[in-house]
């Protein structure tokens, strides 16, 4: 909606997990090389941990991705909705990799198969893998059929790379008595940070000149220190911020989104300030005026807000 406005080519903070945006901070950098480790050399179970939003998908899909230019591609089952049964489970994964109609009604007749298939896979020289998002959700019966999967191994190696990736809940369930076993088999350990106040300075700068625009334009300093202290640097709801912020700045007919438009999209969102401040920033917006326009309580500046969004939707159509 925006981006003819600022001149951009696209969408810089759209939700998606699209790699190409991806920004690769120290910590980032050090995950990607472990899960690119743990796929070429097949290790057994490795885990990606990191709070929600941090990038865990992104970083997933970049490693495939890697792997996928250096040595040919990869077959893999991808599960981002942990909440199955059973016998949905042992379906997703029949159906992931190619086995008969009947490996998904059995599961003695699916490891079968799937053994057979990941021995021929190994000696032409092709990758298979196993990665599950979300996996802190999974239930404790998922978890030990997923242990399981990682014993099946040649002499040599393991012949299918599982990649668990959750928040920190994951590593706290790990240490139940119960679910020792398949912490055992953990081989490769990462976790995913919040950014700093210059990582997410570069976050956005990236973002912004990926879709061709000016950062420095688009975002004041000021701007940039109130999205830190209102995301804890994590960078979904960084482009959150940012995307309502530049929406907000179009409807205003402003140039440039300032640290009060930031303050105001971030009380809408209900985000508080870290507990310590990076900076002294302009205050957010008592909550009895929550509700009043961005700029300055007018009821006026908020239809006029509406009618300008209204008035280009119309123009696109």
């Amino acid at each position: 909606m925006y981006e003819a406005y600022f001149g951009l080519r696209e969408r810089p903070f759209g939700l998606t997990p699209n790699p190409r945006f991806v920004l690769v901070t120290p910590t980032h950098r050090e995950a990607l090389a472990n899960l690119e480790y743990a796929l070429t050399s097949r290790q057994g179970v490795t885990l990606l941990i990191g709070e929600a939003g941090t990038g865990k998908t992104t970083m997933l899909r970049r490693a495939l991705a890697s792997h996928a230019e250096q040595a040919g591609t990869i077959q893999h089952v991808h599960l981002s909705n942990p909440a199955l049964t059973r016998s949905e489970f042992l379906e997703a994964l029949a159906n992931g990799f190619g086995l008969s109609e009947a490996a998904a009604r059995s599961k003695t007749r699916l490891l079968r198969e799937l053994e057979q298939t990941l021995r021929h896979r190994r000696e032409l020289g092709a990758m298979s893998a196993l990665i599950v998002d979300e996996s802190q959700s999974l239930p404790d019966e998922l978890l030990e059929e997923i242990r399981l999967l990682a014993n099946i191994e040649s002499d040599t190696e393991k012949l299918l790379p599982i990649v668990l990736a959750g928040q920190p809940e994951l590593s706290e369930r790990l240490n139940q008595w119960h679910l020792r076993q398949l912490k055992q088999r953990v081989t490769l350990r990462c976790a995913l940070e919040p950014l700093m106040l210059q990582e997410t300075a570069a976050y956005i700068a990236g973002r912004v000149r990926l879709a061709a625009g000016d950062p420095g334009r688009l975002f004041a300093r000021e701007a940039i220190i109130a999205v830190f202290e209102r995301s804890r640097g994590i960078p979904r709801t960084i482009g959150v911020l940012c995307d309502n912020a530049l929406l907000t700045a179009f409807a205003l007919d402003r140039p440039q989104v300032t640290a009060d438009l930031i303050d105001q999209v971030s009380s809408d969102f209900d985000l508080q300030r870290a507990e310590t401040p990076v900076s002294s920033v302009t205050p957010g917006p008592d909550p009895a005026t929550k509700l009043r326009a961005f700029d300055g309580g007018s009821p006026s500046t908020t239809w006029a807000m509406a009618r300008r969004i209204s008035q280009h939707l119309r123009a696109s159509r």
